[in-house]
């Protein structure tokens, strides 16, 4: 807006905010990506990036959004015809395993209501039944986007290794990585996807696998097409500390500084940030006599909450309320939740104000939306950001 003052508030679940320091140091100049300089940075950016996807196994880094790092999963571990397991949790579930059929997968999916995450039980009914083990891999969103709704994860590869099967796991971190507790080597996840504009602070542009030994013995003879997005020519060069094609080296810079934040945080405590935002807003949307998406307390999620509008109001009206009045954006609901929700993004560079004054945006722009609130929810997120 023209004629607003002051900052733009940017609540959407990523891209996310991006500090200052990270935006300075993109603004280096370019470097020669085949001379020493890059080679010592992209090492050191391949071992520090590892202890945030919690492995020791190599993290393999594309120029790319993560629909790219969606792809790459898929055509470095599966042949054509091979089925898969998804698990629908939400929007971007959804479209990972449109993908997948795209591209020539037998896609098996496990429905779900948009409030829930992946159900390991349901999972563990489906591998019993599977006794031939014709699925060769399981996909699942850790961080659902489009509803903010957090899938067990470690009870996923529980369900598989008490099923006896050899199914692959494949896990979506794009919006968790950086902001929720995730566990690729302790949780036996095979193929970890993300992205670099949400919880890494970053714009988009980069995109990440991490890739378990199962994973790698398994593209060794997976037979889906791929070039760009082979893994073997990646992980040749990496180990120079090179690319096999020209890198984003400007947000490569950012990238190091991002790491740098994180680590100068410490990991734990921006988890814990993270949850106690969510339980702040949680706390708001309920004063406010609305109702979170998210049906099950053990899958809250520290990323975003998804907030249902009461029958008969509009969630898109309520944002565009809030933009015009007050200059701050917030997500819109997806798919099957167009229009019934909106969602409040909580993640990544923000602190105990930014919360606070999302949330006062919120209040009032409900208000004038014609939405009537039960009580002030800001005063109840207050009260707990008050207690720590």
């Amino acid at each position: 807006m023209d004629d607003t003052t002051g900052r733009h508030f940017l609540q959407i679940p990523g891209p996310s905010n991006v500090p200052d320091e990270v935006l300075r140091a993109m603004s280096a100049p370019t470097i020669d990506h085949r001379g020493p300089d890059f080679s010592a940075l992209f090492g050191e950016l391949l071992r520090d990036l590892r202890p945030v996807f919690g492995t020791a196994e190599p993290v393999i880094v594309y120029p790319s959004s993560g629909t790219g790092a969606w792809e790459a999963a898929l055509v470095n571990t599966l042949s054509p015809g091979d089925r898969v397991v998804v698990f629908e949790t939400g929007h971007f579930s959804t479209l990972w395993g449109e993908m997948a059929a795209k591209i020539g997968l037998d896609v098996q999916v496990i429905p779900g209501d948009w409030r829930r995450g992946a159900d390991p039980d349901r999972l563990a009914e489906v591998l019993a039944a599977d006794t031939g083990h014709g699925i060769r891999a399981v996909c699942a969103v850790h961080n659902e986007t489009s509803t903010g709704v957090v899938s067990r994860i470690k009870e996923v590869r529980e369900a598989i290794d008490a099923a006896g099967h050899p199914a692959l796991l494949l896990v979506d971190t794009i919006s968790s990585l950086g902001s929720v507790d995730y566990r690729h080597d302790e949780w036996g996840v095979d193929v970890t996807v993300s992205c670099s504009q949400k919880g890494l602070m970053l714009p988009p542009g980069l995109a990440f696998n991490a890739v378990g030994p199962k994973a790698l013995e398994a593209s060794r003879t997976a037979r889906l097409a791929r070039s760009y997005w082979d893994w073997a020519p990646m992980l040749e060069a990496n180990g120079r500390g090179f690319t096999p094609y020209t890198p984003a080296t400007n947000l490569l810079y950012g990238l190091r500084e991002a790491l740098r934040l994180l680590n100068a945080e410490g990991l734990p405590a921006v988890f814990a940030r993270h949850d106690r935002y969510g339980r702040a807003v949680r706390a708001a949307v309920r004063a406010w006599g609305l109702e979170v998406l998210c049906a099950d307390e053990r899958e809250y999620s520290g990323v975003l909450t998804g907030v249902l509008v009461p029958e008969h109001h509009d969630a898109d009206h309520v944002r565009r309320v809030i933009l015009d009045r007050y200059d701050m954006s917030l997500g819109a609901g997806l798919g099957r939740l167009a229009g019934r929700v909106f969602r409040i993004g909580h993640l990544g560079h923000t602190n105990d104000l930014t919360i606070a004054g999302a949330l006062a945006g919120v209040q009032m722009g409900l208000g004038h939306a014609g939405v009537k609130v039960a009580g002030d929810g800001l005063a109840a997120a207050l009260e707990l950001l008050d207690e720590h």
